[in-house]
């Protein structure tokens, strides 16, 4: 099975969210990914084949698949485009999530997604004590999303891992706050996924862009996500749908004997 590294969001390797790319002949066992995503221990494992004119894609966390991934569709969509099917402009994907569309210009990629604005909650209890900061609001979609005063803020947060995974409900944990050079900034934390804190997350930006959209009075924003290895993302709000664009990087070719 050919096998690939790809780091997205990124301008060049070791910086962006790495993730395994495994290029299918057709369907295998949703069991056998499950051990592949498992053994490569990255924050997700994208699994793809070309099924007509469009590819069918799912996405494995080491402990669970997941509804949506946005580096790793990028990270998919690169290695279609860098090594797959080099003259193609743009590639789409069947998913979960129902139909991606992944463009490309130049350099840059850009992915069509699903919009998932967020609802106003109250502040589940314990989540302030986790993040070990001060919360303003929360949003809940799939994720809980919690804005915090400042980006100073939120790169301050160190959270407490086993507290986020005693709060019921989130998949993940999306904290955010208005920007100092970029339209705003986020942190992701998704513990109960095998992920503690993912470098740059491009399906929470299907949270962000409308929530940050409404608050700026603006539809094209650019993001950064404060990891470690951080990562910029070019964002629109289109209504329905989401645009999140980035680049990447290729780490690692090879392949996996199974």
């Amino acid at each position: 099975m050919k096998y690939y590294v790809v780091d997205a969001f990124a301008e060049a390797v070791f910086t962006g969210n790495p993730a395994g790319v495994c290029v299918l002949d057709g369907p295998i066992d949703a069991g056998l990914m499950q051990n592949i995503a498992f053994e490569n221990n990255l924050a997700e494992t994208a699994f793809f084949y070309r099924d007509g004119e469009r590819y069918q894609l799912k996405w494995f966390t080491p402990v669970d698949e997941i509804d949506l991934c946005g580096h790793a569709t990028l990270a998919s969509a690169y290695v279609i485009m860098k090594y797959l099917d080099t003259g193609a402009q743009s590639v789409r994907f069947q998913t979960l999530s129902g139909e991606l569309t992944v463009t490309r210009s130049g350099e840059a990629l850009t992915m069509d997604f699903p919009s998932r604005k967020p609802e106003p909650c109250a502040v589940p209890a314990g989540v302030e004590d986790a993040l070990g900061v001060k919360i303003l609001e929360t949003h809940r979609s799939r994720d809980l999303l919690c804005l915090v005063e400042s980006e100073a803020a939120l790169k301050s947060i160190q959270p407490d891992y086993k507290k986020l995974m005693n709060i019921p409900g989130p998949m993940g944990f999306i904290a955010t706050a208005k920007g100092e050079t970029y339209d705003f900034v986020s942190r992701f934390f998704a513990p109960g996924t095998g992920i503690d804190e993912d470098p740059v997350t491009g399906s929470t930006h299907t949270n962000l862009i409308p929530f940050w959209s409404e608050r700026l009075g603006k539809t094209k924003m650019t993001a950064a996500q404060l990891s470690r290895r951080g990562g910029v993302l070019h964002c629109e709000d289109c209504g329905a749908r989401v645009k999140i664009g980035g680049r990447a990087a290729c780490y690692l070719r090879g392949e996996l004997l199974l």
